[in-house]
């Protein structure tokens, strides 16, 4: 049975209801084996009454020292983000130190960069205070345009929505692609959306804008195993190819065979992780045709061939992984 894994999020006043709440929402969900795959709680401080954001108090009973035993420690966005606390900065040093992984919510970023952690690394947060970060941390490796950066045991998110984005990534390098979007669909959000991670750096899809092609796009989702044209999309969608392109766009910031093509890498490694099929027959059930197209885009988007994906992510164990490894190009 697999060992469930300890969250400590930290709520540093006054803190944003929203950006703690992601973790509890996300990691809830997960299950492993038939049972739970996060023991998740909530530290501050000091214990007691915590301010928020939003004018209300949330009640905190536990210490710092819950981070004690957790193998993940998330910062919640907080503020004052110019001062961080620095009973929460020093927690961090001591976690860092301690080869723990780290991820901020938001604005977290800030007490991570007081404390030294994101010294000459990649890291991004909030827009709205991306200059001010620059200002008072000029060695940070700033990122934009990005839901989220990884880089070693430190994972940061840019604002409020993009925590979901963290928190799925996290399920997704815990407990592989099939879990983590399970969890978004219970959760009743976007699929798992890489952030731009260090050794993964591409550009995530944007938010989507827009639902009235949602209909469209689970279809697409349900049929990528064939070669569908935007002629195929705009006649589910009832409507012209042109429509369709300038739509499409305008709901999702990409055009649809831009999306299609995501989705189906998508798809492909979720395959990698979770199947042993041969190459050529799970680039068919992803939609890229072939083991050599399978392979191209599979290097664009991971800068891993599809075998050296599969052994680093696969989940499966024992025989049934070398069976899936001995036929990957």
């Amino acid at each position: 049975m697999t060992a469930v894994r300890r969250v400590a999020v930290i709520a540093a006043p006054p803190v944003s209801m929203f950006n703690l709440a992601i973790p509890e929402l996300l990691l809830a969900k997960v299950e492993v084996d038939g049972g739970p795959g996060y023991e998740t709680v909530v530290c501050t401080p000091v214990p007691g009454p915590v301010a928020t954001t939003g004018g209300l108090d949330l009640h905190i009973p536990r210490g710092l020292d819950a981070v004690d035993g957790a193998d993940t420690v998330i910062l919640a966005g907080s503020g004052p983000i110019d001062a961080p606390d620095p009973r929460v900065v020093d927690v961090l040093r001591r976690v860092a130190a301690d080869g723990k992984r780290i991820a901020s919510i938001c604005t977290g970023s800030f007490a991570l960069a007081a404390a030294g952690l994101l010294d000459g690394r990649s890291a991004t947060t909030y827009w709205a205070h991306r200059e001010r970060l620059a200002a008072r941390h000029p060695t940070v490796d700033l990122q934009d345009d990005v839901l989220f950066v990884q880089d070693g045991s430190l994972v940061t998110s840019s604002g409020y929505a993009a925590g979901i984005d963290l928190c799925l990534h996290l399920i997704r390098t815990d407990h592989g692609a099939a879990v983590a979007n399970t969890v978004a669909r219970l959760a009743l959000v976007a699929p798992v959306r890489p952030g731009g991670q260090t050794q993964f750096t591409h550009t995530p899809l944007p938010p989507e804008r827009g639902v009235s092609f949602a209909a469209t796009r689970a279809w697409a989702m349900a049929h990528l195993d064939r070669p569908l044209t935007l002629t195929d999309l705009a006649r589910h969608a009832g409507v012209s190819v042109r429509t369709l392109s300038r739509r499409f766009h305008a709901e999702t910031a990409v055009s649809p065979l831009q999306w299609l093509l995501h989705q189906r890498v998508e798809r492909a490694r979720e395959l990698l992780e979770t199947t042993a099929l041969p190459m050529d027959v799970l680039a068919r059930e992803s939609g890229l045709g072939t083991a050599d197209s399978l392979r191209r885009h599979m290097l664009q988007r991971t800068g891993l061939t599809p075998s050296a994906y599969r052994v680093s992510f696969s989940r499966m164990t024992g025989k049934s992984k070398g069976e899936a490894t001995s036929g990957a190009r």
